[in-house]
């Protein structure tokens, strides 16, 4: 049996019969078909687009039947045996398969096209499209066969005699059932369970795709389902159901474990919608694959189609348990409100009201055509059928009038495509463009907006106050009823099937529009510094089959094909469900711009708070200065520390009118043509003009000033003028310059700036005479130094330099006039020049004219010695002034004229000198060489001389045999050995400065072996004359070897005292007593008392000297008692002795002395004026004597003798006073500051009253220079030192 393309007809064979019978399912009436033929019929089938009915016979007979015209075309010998198998394509094209293994191809009149054979009986035959790489084969031209259902055999009508046959595997078992799908693509069931897709196209044919055995003992079917894009297989008690995109993965498996005899046959609706299956028991089952997806929503209330006859009321947000309803029918529509659902098929709706019971019917109502959509509120429906929407009442007592209304264009003026209905209005929109609003309180239109093309779709917001609509040309608009301004929606896509608005309190402008596959994201602002304005913030895939109900806080629910909901999280709201700690910054920074897209703050807040970079911060402030969010920007600068826009929008922050805060804050962004239409349309324009200004766009601010505010124009032309100046526009600068002058008293200086401006732009201009007498005028020194500058780029000079004097810019006037050659100017000018490069050009132009005293002048006033020199040298004839310029100013060049000029006059050491001054070494070496004047040179070279220099004068003098001046030059230049050698050469006369030389040269060397040399020479074992002893104690102190230094010392104090040199004796002894103890080093005993026996021979003069006899006679008993080292002058020391204590009263003592003087070998030698004096004295002897004081040891206080200077109590050596002689007493202890010998205070106090020098180290000194010691226990400790 067969159904005909439209369902009406059933057309029926029975087995070994020749009749076919008709059934109307229309009309429920059988009627027959004669064939006219007897034959048994074998096959049956309907064409797919026409009125045609194929039938075979069992003997290979065909007859084509046109049930329009009732035609019958009987076709005989088509085939030689049954015809079992065929197929109608889609150009009226039959494919016949018979037992007698062919295939035949007829046209609709039964001529036969094709014919081929194949190898085995075919059975299941299909006309499809095979993939070929033209892909653009015309129609259905494939004829596919299943061949012994083994083999798979595919004839091309185009390419005949090409056939293609393909086997596949033992197994697989033999093939149960084929279908073509998609693109050239074969699914094949096989009887062992497998199931293959293998594909056509002349690549890939002969391969398979996909294989998976999905039944494990058999198979009996397969089906495909386009609209579903699904495949199902059944066998083994259970059905298997794939996704042709993806079909490694299991959709679903429908269990029959009642069929224990297996299952049958398999098929689906059309839409899909249906999957029905036959058993081997004989039974059908058939599967609801799909609901239809209804479903709508109030609020976040929603209701859905959950079965065919159930419906699901829920509400997720509120948190509500769903309610099912059952329903009668299986509805077309559903519909609900705050407190009913509706739903309704073709021109019927049924009501319900949810109670406390639960869900209670209330009504059925009949409208007047079939309901193509419905929308409820708390108290009204709304159907839309056949172009009209009628308004009514759900339940409850409202006045006749108000019970219903029907709205329609009547007269076919408009049809009404889309309505929706909420708390207060009810809106429609027609086909001409008009959307309509009906405030229901009122029971009357309130509003009206035509739009320019039909109006689809309309998507009002919960409160009625915008509304989203979609036109015929597939835009999106967004629609404010309250102000009818209109905003088209960017980048909406014309695959948009719906809109929903976002029920989150928070975010009232944000709606979303989607279509079959994706979600958009808008967001309506309704107040920016641009104004009111739609944004796209992003899309969200929509997985497969999903539908759209609800919008809440960024989660989208769905309704599914299942009959189920699903949640949609939208990307664009993806900060509101990500743990933000394992985001990355790119993912932080992504999110952060969709939150500020829906001006979510306190969530942006968040992120930038964890991204924490600058440019995140300046974009949400960015971002509030743009939605007007003064506070929060505020805060977000503060966070920034930018101080400036924190104070610039504290000051704005109070100001009421909303379009001068929002022409602010767009100058705050850099938008300025934005700011000055806001400041325009705002209370305060001038505001406008004030940014222009400030921002220096001079044309906008004179076109405002024009405008808002006259007097400002001149000011403005001013800072125009400046600025076109600047670029070198002079044209207009000086056109604006006129124009800024005010003529009034009150803005004097700013005219004087537009004079100034006036003069130098008529320069600039050409007019010169103009631009100078406005300059001359000018009360400004600058204008006179600009203009000077302008005239002299453009090489006016003499109008520059007479400016320039003007202005009493003398540098300047001067430099000008000497490029005019005026040098009578420059001179008048000259004294008030600072200049030294105006100096200088004077100086070479006087130079020029042969007035030398000038030029020389000059030169000097610009500092160019060289030149004043040279001029002094050749012209002048003034070495002396030369010469001190050079010596003032190091003059290098000056110094070598100079030394050319005593060289021409053969004054060689000037000559050498100013050789050397100029740096000219070898000149003067040479010319020292030439003419004797070597010494000249070494003298003038002095400190600044090298090792070189050194060493070329020494071997100078070497040639010369001048052994002393060789050795000192050898000696400076640090060649010791050369110098010593030249010292020991020099002859006699020379001999004691050489010796000196060659110490000194040894004691820098710190060679042994030159020190050995040297001591040799002084012993003189090279020469065999030992040299004085002197020279060795030289030696030894150079060599800081200061005990062989104290030895010699000690020699030559004795030869000294021997010699009667008591003072150089004393002076030798002093300076290496002082050495010794700034090294630290012990000083011999007998250096320490021979220096105190020479002192108190040193002091016997001093005390003497100043008439103090007993100080004198005490000093005199202690040398008398070493008379021993002073042999060269025993005599008249003992003299002096006799005569000091005799005059002291110290008679014994004056005996004693007289006694030993009276000894032979004195006798003779004794001054006649004293030797009867004396002789009377031993004669007559008086031994009385004036006792001596006694004061305490100042170690251990024992009281002793003044004199004496050894303690019997404590057995140290005393130390002993410089003034006196007499040993220290603490109390009354002081220093030489020089020296740091002691001394009595009182003293040594009384001693400077007469004498100058200390008497130890002859040192000048002075009574106040010395001061009393009240510790002195640090010159004790060192006295033990020297002991």
């Amino acid at each position: 049996m067969d159904w005909d393309k439209d369902g009406d007809t059933l057309a029926v064979i029975a087995d070994k019969s020749s009749g076919i019978h008709l059934w109307d399912a229309n009309i429920n009436k059988i009627s027959q078909l004669d064939s006219g033929m007897r034959d048994q019929m074998s096959f049956i089938l309907w064409s797919k687009t026409g009125p045609l009915l194929a039938v075979g016979t069992a003997k290979g007979n065909l007859l084509i039947y046109n049930q329009q015209t009732s035609r019958k075309i009987p076709v005989l010998g088509k085939h030689t045996k049954r015809i079992t198998s065929g197929c109608w394509s889609s150009q009226n094209l039959l494919a016949l398969g018979s037992e007698d293994r062919s295939i035949t191809v007829s046209n609709h009149e039964g001529d036969t096209i094709r014919q081929t054979s194949v190898r085995s009986d075919p059975a299941d035959i299909q006309f499809s499209v095979m993939k070929t790489d033209e892909r653009a084969s015309p129609g259905e031209s494939t004829v596919s066969v299943a061949v012994g259902k083994k083999t798979l055999f595919l004839f091309n009508l185009t390419d005949p005699d090409n056939p293609i046959e393909l086997a596949f595997q033992q197994r697989y078992g033999s093939i149960v059932s084929y279908r073509w799908y998609g693109d050239g693509y074969i699914m094949i069931g096989f009887s062992q369970g497998y199931f293959v897709v293998i594909s056509t196209h002349i690549r890939e044919i002969g391969q398979e795709l996909f294989q998976a055995h999905n039944h494990k003992d058999s198979l009996t079917s397969i089906a495909i389902s386009q609209s579903l894009n699904k495949a199902a297989s059944c066998g083994d008690c259970c059905i298997k159901i794939h996704d042709l995109t993806e079909l490694k993965e299991m959709y679903a498996i429908l269990n029959l474990d009642e069929e224990t005899k297996g299952l049958d046959q398999l098929s689906w609706t059309d839409d899909g919608q249906l999957l029905a299956v036959s058993t081997q028991r004989g039974s059908l089952h058939v599967f609801l694959t799909r609901l239809p997806i209804l479903g709508s929503s109030s609020g976040t209330r929603m209701a859905y189609l959950t079965s065919l006859l159930e419906v699901t009321v829920a509400n997720p947000v509120e948190g509500e348990a769903p309610v099912v309803v059952a329903v009668d029918v299986e509805p077309n529509f559903i519909a609900i409100g705050p407190y009913h659902v509706a739903v309704g098929m073709n021109n019927r709706a049924w009501f319900y009201a949810f109670g406390e019971n639960g869900v209670e019917r209330l009504k059925d109502t009949e409208y007047l055509g079939t309901v193509v959509n419905m929308c409820l509120n708390a108290d009204y429906a709304a159907a839309l059928f056949e172009g009209k929407v009628q308004l009514h009442t759900i339940e409850g007592e409202e006045q006749e009038e108000r019970q219903t209304k029907l709205f329609s264009g009547g007269d076919d003026k408009y049809r009404i495509l889309s309505h929706a209905l909420t708390a207060d209005f009810l809106f429609f929109s027609t086909d001409t463009g008009l959307i309509q609003c009906f405030f229901i309180e009122d029971w009357q239109n309130i509003n009206e907006y035509r739009h320019p093309v039909g109006v689809r779709r309309i998507f009002p917001d919960p409160s009625g106050t915008r509304l989203i609509f979609t036109d015929d040309k597939s835009d999106g608009f967004l629609y404010c009823p309250v102000n009818d301004m209109v905003f088209e929606i960017p980048n909406f896509s014309p695959t948009i099937t719906g809109a929903l608005w976002e029920t989150w309190q928070g975010d009232k402008g944000v709606f979303v529009a989607y279509d079959d596959d994706k979600v958009y994201t808008y967001a309506f602002h309704k107040e920016t510094i641009q104004g009111p304005r739609v944004i796209l913030v992003g899309g969200t895939k929509l997985p497969f089959s999903h539908k759209p109900l609800l919008l809440h806080n960024g989660e989208l629910t769905c309704q599914t094909q299942s009959g189920k909901t699903n949640s949609v999280h939208l990307t664009s709201h993806s900060f509101l469900n990500t743990n933000f700690s394992e985001a990355s910054n790119e993912q932080l920074t992504q999110m952060l711009q969709k939150a500020l897209m829906l001006k979510r703050f306190q969530e942006a807040w968040e992120l930038c708070k964890l991204v924490n970079s600058t440019d995140t911060w300046a974009e949400i402030g960015r971002t509030c200065l743009h939605h007007i969010e003064v506070e929060l920007a505020v805060q977000v600068y503060r966070m920034m520390g930018n101080v400036g826009m924190v104070m610039s929008l504290e000051d704005i922050k109070t100001i009421e009118d909303q379009n001068l805060l929002a022409g602010h804050l767009a100058m705050f962004s850099n938008d300025f043509n934005q700011a000055q239409d806001l400041y325009l349309a705002s209370s305060c324009p001038s505001a406008a003009l004030q940014m222009r200004r400030d921002l220096q766009h001079w044309d906008s601010a004179l076109q405002l000033a024009n405008r808002l505010s006259p007097d400002e124009m001149p000011f403005i032309s001013k800072e125009y003028a400046i600025q076109l100046e600047f670029i070198g526009d002079y044209v207009n600068a000086l056109s604006h310059y006129e124009k800024g002058m005010t003529k009034d008293n009150k803005y004097q200086e700013h005219d004087e700036a537009c004079q100034a401006g006036v003069a130098r732009m008529s320069i600039r201009m050409g007019d010169i005479r103009r631009g100078v007498n406005l300059a001359i005028k000018h009360p400004s020194r600058a204008l006179k130094k600009d203009c000077g500058a302008i005239l002299e780029s453009m090489k006016q000079y003499s109008e520059a330099a007479q400016l320039y004097e003007k202005g009493q810019y003398h540098d300047k006037a001067a430099s000008v006039y000497i490029r005019c050659k005026n040098w009578s100017k420059v001179g008048e000018l000259l004294p008030q020049v600072s200049s030294p490069k105006i100096h200088l050009q004077y100086a070479k132009a006087k130079e020029a004219d042969g007035k030398f005293k000038e030029a020389a002048m000059a030169y000097e006033s610009a500092r160019d010695w060289d030149n004043v020199i040279r001029i002094l040298l050749e012209h002048l004839n003034n070495p002396e002034e030369a010469v001190r310029i050079v010596r003032e100013t190091q003059s290098i060049d000056g110094a070598k004229m100079v030394a050319r000029f005593f060289l021409n006059l053969s004054d060689y050491g000037s000559a050498i000198q100013f050789l050397v001054l100029s740096h000219c070494s070898d000149e003067a070496f040479q010319l020292a060489q030439q003419h004797g004047q070597m010494e000249v040179y070494a003298d003038i070279i002095g400190p600044e001389a090298t090792a070189e220099d050194y060493q070329s004068i020494a071997l100078h003098f070497e040639g010369e045999k001048q052994h002393l001046l060789a050795g000192n030059f050898f000696q400076k230049c640090g060649q010791f050995s050369r110098a010593l050698k030249h010292f020991l050469k020099c002859s006699n006369t020379e001999d004691s400065l050489a010796i000196e030389k060659a110490i000194e040269t040894v004691g820098e060397a710190k060679d042994d072996a030159l020190t050995n040399q040297l001591i040799d020479y002084l012993m003189g074992e090279s020469d065999g004359m030992p040299k004085d002893a002197k020279y060795l104690f030289r030696l030894y102190m150079a060599l800081k070897q200061y005990r062989e230094a104290a030895r010699t010392a000690i020699i030559i104090a004795r030869e000294e005292q021997s010699a009667g040199n008591y003072r150089n004796g004393h002076d030798v002894l002093f300076s290496m007593y002082t050495e010794l103890l700034t090294q630290k080093i012990k000083i011999p005993s007998e250096m320490a008392t021979n220096l105190m026996i020479l002192h108190s021979y040193i002091l016997v003069k001093i005390h003497v000297k100043r008439g103090n006899h007993l100080k004198g006679a005490r000093m005199l008993i202690r040398v008398s008692s070493n008379i021993s080292k002073f042999p060269s002058h025993i005599v008249p020391i003992l003299t002096s002795a006799v005569i000091e204590c005799h005059r002291a009263g110290l008679k014994n003592s004056a005996f004693s002395f007289a006694a030993m003087l009276m000894r032979p070998e004195y006798r003779n030698k004794i001054d006649l004026k004293y030797k009867k004096k004396i002789e009377a004295m031993v004669r007559h002897p008086d031994t009385s004597e004036l006792e001596e004081d006694s004061t305490p040891c100042p170690f251990c206080g024992f009281q002793l003798p003044e004199c004496e200077l050894l303690c019997p109590g404590c057995k140290n050596n005393l130390p002993y006073c410089i003034a006196t002689g007499r040993h220290m007493v603490k109390e009354d202890w002081s220093v030489c500051p020089h020296c740091d010998f002691p001394a009595l205070y009182s003293q040594f106090i009384q001693l400077l009253e007469t004498e100058s020098v200390c008497p130890m180290c002859l040192e000048s000194l002075s009574v106040n220079q010395v001061r009393r010691i009240s510790d002195c226990s640090s010159y004790l400790q060192l006295n033990e030192l020297e002991q």
